[in-house]
């Protein structure tokens, strides 16, 4: 494994990092921006029937919004990657975060007005993508000496992506709460979150900075979005095939399973994708602490394992598509919730082992890049339903996955034969 980042940062000669004088505990501070990051990318959910029933958006519109936070997602991973290498950690996850504030206010005013809404979601996936690629590299930097000297070896993985799942669920659990029995339910759920939001860039001013001058990239911003990791031997035969699964099991869960069987839900069609949701992510986040003893007893192939769940859950799917039932589809959000929070970290251990201090903020922001593409699959799997039916689209989907779980059991054991 490479040295850490903030292992070196002492020997700085410009300027050293000061590390929280509670040991253990400088990364908490960056938690609460992170979480409600994610918070603002993932509460729209719950609320896509909310715009299609009480907003007279289409189905194409409502879900093109649920989308539209895809298009600040990329730039929000690479190009805030590349610019807090040059410019460090602090001020890049706080332009995020006011990035997201400013998201909500638009989404909470611009019930009415399609194109208002569309900034409001890219400006979500703005902060989405700050959280992932800039939050994650910070929050691994503040797992290690000198701000955390008694962290495990898989800390800086598991923190962060412990964080983001948190969030992406409460926001989901708040939001869809909010909207099923609260008052204004178009503008409440976004009040909420932007003044949570608030006090988390209160705090995050307070974190400590990882980067300090002296170790922060001297090229130009442009010149770090390229990123010569991703044609490292591990990242393409591990990596690449396992991460757009990350999300596409939790795309399934929560957006293809509830539109299963909304046919039987009526009213509470919101609650119940809400219900899935946070049970997606919930079980994703229980099981991401399991991770490094899934490592331990299989020899490092905890990938393998979610991969296999991941097989699994998008089987069991195409169950769910056959007999239309909700327990049947709240089983399915489980396996792949599970599936999802193993590969989530499995995958981002892998990438930290392969990064240098210097690369870690870019190869992490690539890694999500890939991870979020698979959201992408519902949308694909609506779009083909004019000609290909959910339990057939799905059948496709669960050999694809079988194929990619071959591919990785493949290059993991060779990988495990060379050491």
């Amino acid at each position: 494994m490479k040295s850490d980042p903030a292992s070196t940062a002492q020997s700085s000669p410009n300027e050293a990092p000061q590390p929280h004088p509670r040991r253990g505990a400088a990364w908490l501070r960056v938690v609460p921006a992170m979480f409600l990051l994610a918070w603002g990318g993932n509460h729209f959910t719950p609320l896509v029937h909310m715009y299609e029933d009480d907003g007279g958006y289409a189905i194409w519109q409502a879900n093109l919004l649920l989308g539209m936070y895809v298009g600040g997602l990329v730039p929000g991973l690479l190009v805030a990657s590349a610019l807090s290498d040059r410019r460090g950690r602090k001020p890049i996850l706080i332009a995020g975060t006011i990035a997201a504030i400013l998201g909500s206010l638009l989404l909470g005013i611009g019930f009415e007005l399609f194109w208002l809404l569309c900034i409001g979601r890219v400006l979500a996936g703005v902060g989405v993508g700050v959280a992932m690629s800039v939050g994650t590299s910070w929050i691994k930097e503040l797992s290690a000496p000198p701000f955390d000297h008694a962290a495990g070896i898989t800390a800086g993985a598991r923190r962060p992506a412990l964080t983001l799942t948190l969030g992406f669920a409460v926001g989901a659990a708040v939001t869809g709460s909010l909207a099923q029995w609260g008052p204004m339910p178009q503008t409440l759920p976004y009040a909420v979150h932007g003044l949570l939001s608030v006090v988390a860039l209160l705090i995050v001013f307070t974190a400590s900075e990882t980067l300090p001058r002296g170790r922060r990239s001297s090229r130009h911003w442009w010149r770090g979005l390229r990123i010569p990791l991703v044609g490292h031997s591990t990242f393409i035969r591990l990596i690449i095939p396992a991460a757009p699964w990350v999300f596409a099991a939790a795309g399934v869960a929560y957006a293809v399973m509830p539109a299963l069987v909304q046919g039987e839900l009526g009213e509470w069609t919101t609650m119940y994708a809400t219900v899935l949701t946070v049970a997606t992510l919930g079980a994703g986040a229980l099981v991401q602490n399991l991770v490094p003893r899934i490592n331990r007893w299989t020899g490092g192939r905890a990938l393998v394992v979610g991969l296999t769940l991941m097989t699994i859950g998008m089987g069991l799917a195409v169950v769910a598509a056959l007999v239309a039932d909700p327990v049947v589809a709240f089983v399915v959000a489980i396996v792949l919730g599970v599936a999802y929070g193993i590969c989530v970290v499995a995958g981002l251990v892998i990438v930290q082992a392969i990064a240098e201090p210097a690369d870690l903020a870019g190869i992490t922001g690539v890694y999500y890049s890939l991870a979020y593409s698979g959201f992408l699959l519902p949308t694909v799997l609506a779009a083909l339903l004019p000609v290909m039916s959910y339990a057939m689209s799905l059948g496709a989907v669960a050999l694809v996955c079988l194929l990619s779980l071959g591919a990785v059991s493949l290059a993991s054991a060779r990988s495990a034969s060379r050491k």
